[in-house]
């Protein structure tokens, strides 16, 4: 996503935003202190979700002082200051009122705002918010002083690695996505270094809006993961409780990253309370290319190089396969053991990845084998079902070391493309009716 990072002042202080979409209705992302908002749109599916809020008018993302693109030697800030820089980057993007979107101990922030400049806000969301970060008699869910030590010191250490929080926070996301662990690592080295990671967590320490909620006049919508490890539910119910006319949905599953998981869900629930409707979702099946994409051999290359060589060369191959999916217009799904699963909107531009994979990965001494068909798929959230799925992983399995494969779906949808196949006859496929006709791309 190509980004135009703009600057506004804040007294002396330079704070980064950058502006998705366009339209008459405003938001602004009220991200935690830790981020950087150029890094946190590389990831394909964060990128998507925002894109989606974007396309309910313009989208307002910046980053907090002392962190990611905006001026850090100034260090954190408290409420007040963070305040002003909101109303300094509204100001700066010509916005008069917008809606808070604010994500964890952005909330905070996001609350504040709305108690006391209710003339900016014209609506609240908060996603993984709470009010309190330490314990009280009447907050029993917030952290002990103790357990907040031992936090922070595991915080610490692990910054920046992708043996750090990030599988605890979003244990399905992360869950055999080395990918996946190496952005969020990346994202965490860009947004702030380790010897800020302390101050920030001292000030959200200190941080207790409990007295501002009742105060909160602003339409405000609620939304939590059921079963998120990093931010217990009960959050989300004290803050339904004390907010009010505020409402509340509890999302499913575990991850706490937004967009992450079933993001549709979270999106319908934002569209309908901003704009008041939900666009009818008739693509929960829709037609793609798949791309499945095999390592050949991956066992025997593995012993032969050793552990340490090995890894190296496979967190090479995963950047090549997966700038090769997205140059060429398409998706990377998820990482098989190793193995790729991508999709595309259009077959031809499928055939040219795979090709260009093949031919890449040779120059690491990687032989690919991949295999394609096209078909309608199941939208399940990030991940993908349908019995196509099944046919092109049926397909690969018959391809040979630097083969593509293709059913025979395929080369009608490229007709024109320059795209040329041989006929390797019929197949059965393991687990699917009747036979297939398979064809392979020419070099």
């Amino acid at each position: 996503m190509d980004l135009e990072v703009r600057y506004a002042k804040s007294g002396d202080i330079h704070i980064a935003y950058t502006c998705i979409g366009e339209g008459e209705r405003d938001a602004l992302l009220v991200l935690p202190w830790g981020s950087n908002f150029e890094v946190l749109l590389e990831y394909p599916a964060v990128a998507r979700g925002f894109e989606t809020i974007a396309s309910m008018g313009r989208l307002i993302i910046y980053d907090r002082r002392g962190g990611g693109l905006s001026d850090r030697l100034c260090g954190p800030a408290g409420l007040d200051e963070s305040m002003d820089d909101i109303l300094a980057v509204l100001d700066d993007a010509g916005s008069e009122k917008a809606a808070l979107v604010a994500i964890h101990e952005g909330g905070a922030l996001g609350m504040t705002l709305a108690a006391t400049h209710p003339d900016r806000v014209s609506a609240l969301i908060l996603y993984g918010s709470f009010a309190s970060t330490t314990w009280h008699e009447d907050y029993p869910w917030g952290q002990r002083p103790e357990e907040r030590d031992l936090q922070i010191e595991f915080v610490v250490q692990t910054w920046g690695q992708k043996d750090g929080v990030a599988a605890l926070v979003n244990p399905q996301s992360a869950e055999g996505d080395d990918r996946f662990l190496s952005w969020w690592a990346k994202w965490q080295r860009h947004s702030v270094s380790r010897d800020a990671v302390r101050s920030f967590y001292d000030i959200g320490a200190d941080t207790d809006v409990r007295p501002v909620l009742g105060a909160i006049q602003v339409p405000t919508l609620i939304l939590h993961r059921t079963n998120s490890p990093a931010v217990p539910v009960e959050n989300a119910h004290y803050l339904h409780e004390h907010i009010p006319g505020s409402k509340l949905v509890e999302l499913e599953g575990e991850d706490f990253m937004p967009f992450l998981g079933d993001s549709q869900a979270l999106v319908d629930e934002v569209e309908e309370f901003l704009t008041g409707s939900r666009t009818p979702r008739d693509d929960e099946r829709v037609l793609a290319t798949l791309l499945f994409a095999d390592i050949v051999g991956s066992t025997s290359a593995a012993v032969s190089m050793g552990d340490h060589r090995w890894k190296e060369l496979l967190d090479e191959v995963d950047g090549l396969v997966t700038r090769q999916v997205e140059w060429h217009g398409g998706r990377l799904v998820k990482q098989l053991g190793d193995g790729y699963l991508a999709m595309f909107d259009r077959p031809a531009q499928a055939v040219r990845a795979a090709a260009r994979i093949c031919r890449e990965t040779r120059a690491h001494n990687v032989e690919f084998r991949c295999g394609l068909h096209t078909g309608e798929i199941e939208l399940r959230g990030e991940d993908i079902g349908g019995i196509a799925v099944h046919i092109a992983a049926r397909v690969v399995e018959a391809a040979g070391p630097q083969e593509i494969l293709v059913s025979g779906a395929l080369p009608p949808l490229v007709a024109g493309s320059g795209i040329t196949f041989e006929d390797r006859g019929t197949h059965e496929l393991k687990g699917v009716d009747g036979t297939w006709t398979l064809h392979a791309v020419t070099p």
